[in-house]
């Protein structure tokens, strides 16, 4: 099949990567894409948040199947148009992505379906708004109800921090009208694992979970950041915990909404917390994360655009579930001088050569683009280092030694990254979800 994919980060990058594999796959376009998926697929120049450009684009290519890669082309409604259009999509429509872009609309759902997660308010009044932090008390947790860049969270100990993010976005409106709505919502406390389900809006296929790490520096000191890097498997989430999940959070998430009319295709991407009570939906996400993809797509051993596939026809219920490798995997992204805050660009990468030519090691791209014959810096997320290893420390260290040969001006990242995992991974030769 030929296969085009929607986006140009390092998601994307790794999905490219993996699909180029596939046995199945003739050929992968990627649209607009990257330096970095310029060296394994066919790049289009379209903008991915215009839905009739993006069908035009498939259909001009004959592809057989269109893997949109963020969440913005889904909200903008590009599922929506390739569906019409006759084109097999693996995505959900602009309705079923409301769990990512409206998190009070998550809630109702999370809410009919009897899904574990914290209590809210949602509103967009100021004074309940303040009343809702002092029911919920510390830590308070305070969200911008739709799509913020990452940056619509704040976690505050301090009253005041919490009652100046409330200003900020009901008065302020810093977040525009991503803000208009806010979420006040009780603290969940436990560790944050991430874990993406295939669906076709019936049947559901869970992969193995990952952990991301937010906050920008080491110990988790700093501000949030999109990840700095992540792990998988987490040996917290058994195969047990997987299928209690399958059918305490997906299926009857998957049921509440097609009761609503809507049928969601794609990946529901869970963000839970596991509590000393069971694990609690944080929030939901309509696509693959970034940058837990990076560590999960390298562990697959199944086709994946037989999977992708499979959930765009509506025939998920057929397939075998997914074979893994054993061997854990660690990524670690290497990010510009400055972020999350201001940073420059335009800045001359060197080693990439050196880090991808080592064994079970692959570096995604994110934020860079060609300048003449340099490989430059374009972004706050530059770069993903993977890497997979019989155990985790051997899978940390090639990471961090791939990390180590790549330069830029600046060049930033967390050196903890799963530093802290000491149980034991599985060992068996195929490991299953």
């Amino acid at each position: 099949m030929r296969v085009l994919v929607v986006g140009g980060g390092g998601r994307e990058h790794a999905l490219c990567w993996r699909l180029a594999s596939s046995v199945t796959v003739e050929e992968v376009l990627c649209a607009p894409g990257n330096v970095g998926i310029a060296e394994i697929a066919r790049r289009r120049q379209i903008d991915p948040l215009d839905a009739a450009a993006v069908t035009r684009g498939a259909l001009e290519e004959d592809v057989d199947l269109v893997v949109v890669g963020p969440e913005a082309p889904l909200v903008a409604g590009a599922a929506d148009a390739l569906a019409e259009a006759g084109v097999p999509v693996f995505g959900p429509s602009a309705d079923a992505a409301r769990l990512e872009s409206s998190k009070s609309f998550a809630k109702r759902v999370m809410a009919e379906a009897g899904v574990p997660t914290a209590a809210s308010w949602a509103g967009g009044d100021v004074s309940e708004a303040l009343a809702a932090l002092d029911r919920f008390g510390p830590p308070y947790v305070v969200k911008a109800d739709g799509l913020a860049a990452g940056k619509g969270v704040v976690v505050a100990h301090d009253r005041g921090q919490a009652e100046a993010a409330v200003r900020a976005a009901l008065e302020q409106r810093v977040f525009g009208d991503a803000g208009a709505t806010l979420i006040v919502e009780s603290f969940l406390d436990g560790p944050e694992v991430s874990v993406f389900a295939l669906t076709d809006g019936d049947s559901v296929l869970v992969l193995q979970a990952a952990q991301d790490f937010k906050r920008v520096g080491d110990r988790d000191e700093g501000p949030n950041t999109g990840g700095m890097g992540a792990y998988c498997p987490v040996p917290a989430v058994s195969p047990e915990l997987i299928e209690r999940l399958r059918g305490e959070v997906f299926e009857p998430v998957l049921g509440a909404l097609r009761a609503r009319g809507v049928r969601y295709v794609g990946v529901l991407y869970a963000g839970l917390v596991l509590t000393p009570h069971g694990p609690q939906v944080l929030e939901f996400n309509a696509r693959f994360g970034d940058p837990e993809t990076q560590v999960v797509l390298p562990r697959l051993r199944s086709d994946l655009a037989a999977l992708l596939a499979a959930c765009a026809h509506r025939e998920l219920g057929g397939i075998r579930p997914p074979i893994w490798d054993h061997r854990p995997c660690v990524g670690v992204v290497l990010a510009s001088g400055g972020y999350p805050g201001k940073y420059p660009t335009g800045l001359p990468i060197t080693g990439l050569d050196e880090a991808a030519a080592m064994a079970d090691v692959a570096v995604f791209h994110a934020g860079t683009r060609r300048d003449g014959e340099d490989i430059v810096t374009a972004g706050g997320r530059v770069l993903c280092v993977s890497a997979l290893g019989d155990t985790i420390e051997d899978a940390r260290a090639r990471a961090y030694q791939a990390a180590a040969c790549i330069h830029f001006d600046g060049v930033q990242y967390r050196r903890d990254i799963a530093a802290r995992v000491t149980a034991s991974f599985p060992q068996a030769a195929e490991a299953r979800s």
